[in-house]
């Protein structure tokens, strides 16, 4: 039977998704990956045996270890992000793509951006500004779609057509005036950036796929990997700090269909502690939460989303966030993996249950959350193979 392994944060994103994919494509060699939710909105980390480390935006958290891609009609497309990536690789990537993977181009991006400037920090949304939430929200009236950069016609009408929809967008909806932006040199570079996809579409780097089932019919195992986490989702956030996605395992089941007959584990994501970056519902610091080893994040300081912020794990937040997925996921079996023990001070683990601040070791944690897990692993550093149960 065919093994399919669900990655899914627990918490508000930054969870450990890039070392949990690249723990399974380690342990399930003849796999592909396949991004499910979001865009290349995503940061996924996972640093190699040998300490060589690469954000996964663009690209599946397999990649390093020589793991295809697919990258499905869930997942936003941004070609001047996926290039950059791409060219920063110093590794062979074999990248699949779904037809109908919806396109952002730098107007959305603009749009986005524009909008965050132009409220307060404090009413801002906690978006990371590179244009997924505007593309989706676009794409409902104006879409462009992967099979539109394919012909040189529909790229140039398409791009003409979403200047002149955002032209009176950015000058009603935000402080900026469209007409100050060098759009002529932005379509240029991100059509400059079409071409080089299209060159790797002909160098057989990047394959056009058209119905998902040629994936999942073509590989043994498949290693679905989420962005973001449950706690924003579209439908389970707190709005309007939400990301505009399915977070939890639901498009997992859209892309495998209803006649599946596979091996299903969906692996939960969480650290020992919570994060969070961007504005939204987080609790309070507590005056004796603290952390070490924790110099390297991803997740930094930025204009947009501000400071991360972190505090004692929140226990109920995590029994909301399994609910929320079990909606969709109720006959899979299931795992968690805790991340970043390495960053407590101690094994004696603080967390929050009812309301109360409890402690207690990093071991005993499952059993607060009242599942029957299949695994429960636990990861002490960057390094998927040191994950442990």
């Amino acid at each position: 039977m065919k093994k399919v392994f669900v990655v899914v944060g627990l918490g508000f994103g930054d969870e450990g998704k890039g070392i949990a994919t690249d723990f399974l494509s380690y342990k399930f060699s003849n796999s592909i990956v396949v991004r499910f939710n979001g865009g290349h909105q995503a940061g996924h980390c996972v640093v190699n045996n040998l300490g060589e480390k690469h954000i996964f935006s663009n690209f599946g958290s397999g990649t390093m270890r020589g793991l295809p891609t697919f990258w499905s009609k869930h997942c936003t497309f941004a070609p001047n992000f996926f290039v950059e990536e791409a060219f920063q690789l110093n590794f062979d990537f074999n990248f699949f793509i779904d037809i109908n993977s919806p396109i952002t181009t730098h107007y959305d991006v603009l749009y986005n951006r524009t909008v965050e400037l132009t409220l307060d920090k404090d009413k801002r949304k906690g978006s990371c500004g590179v244009g997924f939430g505007a593309t989706i929200e676009r794409n409902k009236t104006l879409p462009f779609c992967f099979q539109d950069i394919l012909n040189e016609d529909n790229l140039k009408s398409k791009l003409s057509d979403i200047r002149n929809f955002y032209r009176n967008k950015i000058n009603i909806d935000t402080s900026f005036n469209f007409d100050n932006f060098n759009h002529d040199l932005e379509d240029k570079l991100f059509c400059q950036n079409v071409s080089k996809i299209r060159s790797m579409i002909r160098e057989s780097k990047i394959t056009v796929i058209n119905n998902s089932k040629e994936i999942i019919d073509n590989w043994d195992n498949i290693i679905f990997e989420g962005s973001q986490g449950i706690m924003i989702d579209q439908n389970f956030g707190t709005k309007p700090f939400i990301t505009k996605s399915n977070t939890t395992s639901q498009n997992v089941f859209d892309i495998l269909g209803k006649e599946n007959h596979f091996d299903i584990t969906i692996l939960y994501v969480t650290r020992v502690y919570q994060t969070r970056h961007g504005n939204g519902p987080f609790n309070i610091l507590h005056n004796d939460f603290g952390l070490i080893n924790n110099h390297d994040e991803t997740n930094v300081e930025n204009e947009f989303q501000g400071k991360p912020r972190a505090n004692f794990l929140n226990i109920d937040e995590l029994i909301y966030a399994i609910e929320c997925d079990e909606r969709f996921s109720t006959n899979c079996k299931k795992s968690i993996l805790f991340t970043c023990l390495d960053h407590l001070q101690s094994e004696e683990v603080f967390f929050y249950k009812n309301g109360k601040l409890q402690c207690e070791h990093y071991s005993k944690l499952p059993q607060h959350l009242n599942r029957n897990f299949e695994n429960v692993l636990f990861s002490k550093s960057n390094f998927s193979e040191n994950i442990f149960t």
